[in-house]
């Protein structure tokens, strides 16, 4: 694909992902965190339904199950990474939100024994000693950093779950089943933890329509656009940009101090992203060559 036109608008998507970490972590500073994780994820699930509505008819049962497990790891993906960014800064979420694209290759080499190349090595590698420096920045937390790092690890199994059916069913249909299952499974919990409230504040309404309808549903169907124009390397490059974007809002409108401890962490570990995301595009090509399980 020659045209930037495609790329560009994910850029935009991956700048409104980055900054969305600021308007979260003052959401879940002043309202209950699952709760807020129910109500954002229910404005996309209402947002994608009149496009979701036709497909939905049309989508086989195999179609609803990939739907229903690529939505209960996107659920976990978010719970994770929303509890750690309570913790620790927008900048190192940002940045170890980032290693889904490193941990795809381990993930596939422990599930399916694909082999790891050196290039995911090295971005193992780098990815660690990063985490390392930006655990010890100011206002960062490794307990927090723990948490997101867990939020990575599901995202990379959710994306190899879509890189695996996405292809046989309508992306509207599976994307729209993924809200509905997280908005359900956060309604739960939250009414479990006795933590049902309705929002009160403009700062908690501001962050839930801003990911519910840009970051979520207008940020995943621009995604599913755009992965159908370009190829699955180009498209997993810009994904990474969501990282310095996070770490440049934090440091803005937040005025986190990295110093360069921090500064050379993330510095560190966007090049293990960037290294490692060939040989993840890779493994995930490989992956969507399998059979299917009982085919």
């Amino acid at each position: 694909m020659r045209r930037p036109g495609p790329l560009l608008l994910l850029v935009v998507v991956t700048a409104v992902w980055g900054y969305t970490f600021v308007p979260v972590q003052k959401a879940v500073g002043a309202f209950p965190l699952f709760t807020f994780l129910a109500l954002r994820f229910a404005v996309s699930a209402v947002v994608l339904a009149p496009f979701a509505a036709a497909p939905l008819r049309r989508l086989p049962r195999s179609g609803y199950l990939a739907g229903l497990g690529a939505g209960a790891l996107l659920a976990l993906a978010y719970g994770l990474q929303t509890a750690g960014l309570q913790l620790t800064t927008v900048s190192s979420t940002g940045f170890i939100t980032g290693l889904y694209v490193v941990l795809t290759p381990l993930l596939a080499l422990a599930l399916f024994r694909t082999p790891v190349t050196r290039a995911a090595s090295l971005g193992v590698a780098l990815s660690l000693v990063g985490l390392l420096l930006l655990s010890g920045i100011p206002g960062g937390s490794i307990y927090g950093n723990a948490l997101v790092l867990g939020n990575a690890a599901a995202q990379a199994l959710q994306i190899a779950l879509m890189e695996r059916f996405a292809p046989r069913y309508d992306a509207r249909a599976l994307t729209f089943l993924q809200m509905a299952v997280a908005t359900g499974g956060f309604f739960v919990i939250a009414a479990g933890r006795g933590g049902l409230a309705w929002p009160h504040t403009g700062v908690v309404w501001y962050a839930i329509f801003v990911t519910g309808i840009f970051a979520g549903a207008f940020g995943y169907l621009v995604a599913t656009w755009v992965q159908a124009r370009t190829t699955a390397a180009r498209a997993a490059l810009v994904f990474t940009l969501e990282a310095p974007f996070a770490a440049l809002f934090g440091v803005v409108l937040l005025s986190e101090r990295l110093g360069w401890t921090g500064w050379t962490g993330c510095a560190v570990m966007l090049a293990g992203i960037v290294i490692a995301q060939p040989a993840a595009a890779g493994t995930l090509r490989r992956l969507v060559g399998r059979p299917a399980v009982g085919a």
